[in-house]
């Protein structure tokens, strides 16, 4: 009797609901070929929150000095690749890059909710990271028993550990957040715009981002005048407005339809300056 196939998977486990109601879904290509089996589970529900609470009773409950936690939600969901594996099992798994395949899942499964979000009009639905992931393994196994929350052999990934070739380096996170709360700074628009933008083009889709981008920049160069003389934003001010004819130009192209290579490569570059940009600004404004 031959051994069954085995297929590859990821897997991850969220601290939310997801969004998508808990099954099974087949993830196609551009071709229509099927690319993965998502399997959507909820491990955990809550205990007075939710539809079920909802429907009992929509009156405010009195509680307890003291009470204990609700329960958390937790939903797994495991991508399953649909063609098995050429080579055996555990072969593949040692020689796996296996963040690379994490990072590869989530993209797929950000694909996903980005779908239900348009799907259900729902802008609240989160999208995964892998740094905000409870546990996210990657493994293979046979079909029925990956789909059923077992595997043949599998490894946890751990989380990204941040390095100072981030984008995110020199952001000074705790002390802008505690500044903007005393009211010493404030978050602008633009940051928010630029931060949709960044989503859209980690996920590839720079048609979105386009969008975004124009937007961002529109906004930027309006807050960031105020600040205009501190540091180095006089400089930074004048790049994003030799900039922006560039994604001026692939927004309106973006109206039409896909975005070229050149355009692309312009809009990454763009939205790179403008998140430099911004973090001048807040380094200037902390006086950094």
């Amino acid at each position: 009797m031959s051994a069954p196939a085995l297929f590859p998977f990821v897997q991850i486990e969220v601290p939310w609901v997801l969004g998508p109601t808990d099954g099974r879904y087949i993830v196609r290509g551009h071709a229509g070929e099927p690319e993965h089996v998502l399997v959507l589970r909820t491990l955990a529900a809550p205990v007075a929150r939710g539809r079920l609470g909802r429907r009992r009773s929509a009156r405010p409950r009195p509680v307890p000095p003291s009470a204990a936690p609700e329960t958390a939600v937790i939903t797994r969901a495991t991508l399953i690749r649909a063609q098995p594996l050429p080579e055996p099992g555990e072969r593949w798994l040692r020689s796996a890059d296996l963040p690379a395949e994490a990072d590869r899942g989530i993209a797929v499964l950000n694909r996903v909710l980005h779908a239900q979000r348009a799907a259900a009009g729902d802008p609240a639905l989160p999208m995964v990271t892998r740094d905000r992931v409870l546990a996210i393994r990657v493994g293979v196994g046979a079909g029925e028993q990956v789909a059923d929350g077992r595997w043949a052999s599998a490894a946890l990934v751990p989380a990204p550990v941040p390095g100072r070739g981030s984008r995110t380096a020199g952001l000074r996170p705790t002390e802008r957040f505690a500044a903007i709360l005393a009211g010493r700074d404030v978050a602008l628009a633009c940051e928010e715009l630029t931060l949709r933008a960044r989503t859209d083009a980690d996920a590839a889709r720079w048609r979105d981002c386009a969008f975004q981008l124009r937007a961002a920049f529109d906004a930027a160069l309006a807050e960031l005048l105020p600040w205009s003389g501190q540091s180095d934003l006089d400089a930074r001010i004048a790049e994003l407005h030799e900039l922006r004819p560039a994604v001026v130009d692939a927004a309106d192209a973006a109206l039409e339809g896909g975005l070229d290579d050149a355009r692309i490569a312009a809009l990454s570059s763009a939205l790179t300056r403008l998140e430099a940009a911004l973090r001048a600004r807040t380094n200037a404004q902390l006086g950094g």
